[in-house]
């Protein structure tokens, strides 16, 4: 195969995630949490997507970005705290109904108990 053809392949292998989705609809409808921390959270995910988008397939290579990810999150608690918030039932739900999207768009094989398995919010 030639590089031309290599390129092209890996390409159209390469999926983009939905831009219309809105990542943490419920934290940032819920004052509770401040948006500015639920950004911060909303970037970690971005971290994983564009990982992603780059068209790795390598299962231990995404879990260990979702790893680095969730701990990247636990390292928020303080901040929520800080802000009379936590990372508590209502943001679990929110984080892991968004980790579920983004393994079901880019149809990865990996539950979302393991993709969160680093948390401990």
């Amino acid at each position: 195969m030639k590089l031309a053809d290599l390129e092209k392949s890996m390409v159209i292998n390469m999926k983009k995630f939905d831009e219309a989705y809105e990542f943490l609809k419920g934290m940032y409808s819920d004052g509770y949490f401040p948006d500015f921390l639920v950004d911060k959270i909303k970037t970690e995910l971005g971290k994983v997507v564009a990982f992603l988008e780059t068209g790795v397939t390598d299962v231990e290579q995404i879990q260990e970005k979702f790893d680095a990810m969730t701990i990247a999150i636990n390292d928020l608690q303080e901040e929520f705290e800080e802000n009379d918030s936590e990372i508590e039932t209502a943001a679990r739900d929110c984080i892991a109904t968004d980790v579920i999207e983004i393994l079901n768009w880019f149809e990865i094989d990996i539950d979302v108990e393991d993709a969160l398995g680093e948390r401990d919010w």
